[in-house]
C-alpha cells in the first residue's frame, strides 16, 4: 500500500521545481513506459497495476517494480484517466562539449515553450538522425510528460542539450558552420547545397526568433508559400528544413562539393 508521503511526491512532480529538487520525473503509459526499458534509460523505480504486461522487461532491466491497485494508481496519476504503468526516472543533463556543434547536424530550439512541439521536435530530430538536439532556457522542460510523450519514444534517443543559445551559435558559426534560421524573407530550403554540417534554428510560436538569435543567424531560409496559410507549425517548419539538409546530402556524389 502507497503511503501519503509517497502519493505526495509522486504526484509532486508534475511540477518543475519539484522534478528539479527531487532530481527525477515521472513518465506515464505502457508504451512510452516500454521504450525507456527497451532503451536502457535509467528508470528508478515503476509502479504498476496488474494489468501491465511489462514485468519480463522491468526485470531484465532490474528496475523494481511495485505492483499497487487501480485505485492507488487513480491517486498518483497525472492523467484524467490512468494508464496501468507510472514510472520513475533520473533525471540526467548533459552539457554542451566544447566545438560540439561544428560536427554534424543539430536542432537548436529557441524559446519553444509549447510541450507538446518540443516533443514533436524531438521526433523530428531521431527521424532524421540529427546529432543533438540544443534547446534555450525558455524552452518548455524537456522532462515533463508532455514533452515525454509527445516525443512518442524519441526522448530517449535523442541526445538532448539545454544551453544558452546565442553564444553556442556564435561558436558555431566561427567555425564556420552554417546557422539557418526560418525566415518568411529568406532564401528557399529547396536551393541549399549539400551541407556537411549545420544547425536549424526554430523560434518560439508566437515570437519567432528572440533578437540575440537572429542576430547570429548567417543564412535565412523559407519553405515557399504556395497557399494561403499564415505560417506552419513549428514541427512541419523544421521537418520540411531538415528533410532538404538530408535530402541533398545524400544525393551528393563522390566528386560534388559539400561545403560547412
Amino acid at each position: 500500500m502507497l503511503t501519503k508521503v509517497e502519493i505526495n511526491r509522486l504526484r509532486s512532480l508534475r511540477e518543475k521545481k519539484c522534478r528539479e529538487e527531487q532530481g527525477v520525473f515521472v513518465v506515464e503509459g505502457a508504451k512510452v513506459t516500454g521504450e525507456l526499458l527497451a532503451e536502457g534509460f535509467p528508470l528508478v523505480e515503476i509502479f504498476a497495476t496488474s494489468a501491465w504486461d511489462g514485468l519480463a522487461a522491468a526485470a531484465r532491466a532490474r528496475v523494481p517494480v511495485r505492483v499497487i491497485t487501480p485505485g492507488e494508481m487513480a491517486r498518483i496519476s497525472h492523467f484524467p484517466t490512468p494508464s496501468p504503468v507510472l514510472a520513475v526516472g533520473r533525471i540526467e543533463r548533459t552539457e554542451l562539449a566544447p566545438g560540439e556543434m561544428a560536427r554534424g547536424f543539430t536542432l537548436a530550439l529557441d524559446g519553444v515553450q509549447d510541450a507538446g512541439n518540443v516533443g514533436t521536435l524531438l521526433r523530428v530530430a531521431d527521424w532524421f538522425a540529427f546529432d543533438r538536439v540544443v534547446c534555450s532556457p525558455a524552452c518548455a522542460d524537456v522532462f515533463s510528460q508532455k514533452v515525454i510523450n509527445a516525443s512518442m519514444g524519441s526522448f530517449s534517443r535523442v541526445r538532448i542539450i539545454t544551453a544558452e543559445l546565442a553564444g553556442a551559435l556564435a561558436e558555431a558559426a566561427g567555425a564556420g558552420v552554417p546557422v539557418l534560421g526560418c525566415d518568411l524573407e529568406g532564401e528557399s530550403v529547396h536551393a541549399l547545397a549539400p551541407l556537411e554540417a549545420a544547425v536549424v534554428v526554430i523560434g518560439s510560436e508566437g515570437g519567432g526568433l528572440s533578437p540575440e538569435v537572429s542576430a547570429r543567424v548567417t543564412r535565412r531560409v523559407t519553405i515557399p508559400r504556395h497557399g494561403r496559410a499564415e505560417s506552419l507549425n513549428a514541427g512541419v517548419a523544421a521537418a520540411i528544413v531538415c528533410d532538404n539538409l538530408r535530402r541533398v546530402r545524400q544525393a551528393a556524389g563522390p566528386g560534388d562539393p559539400v561545403t560547412r
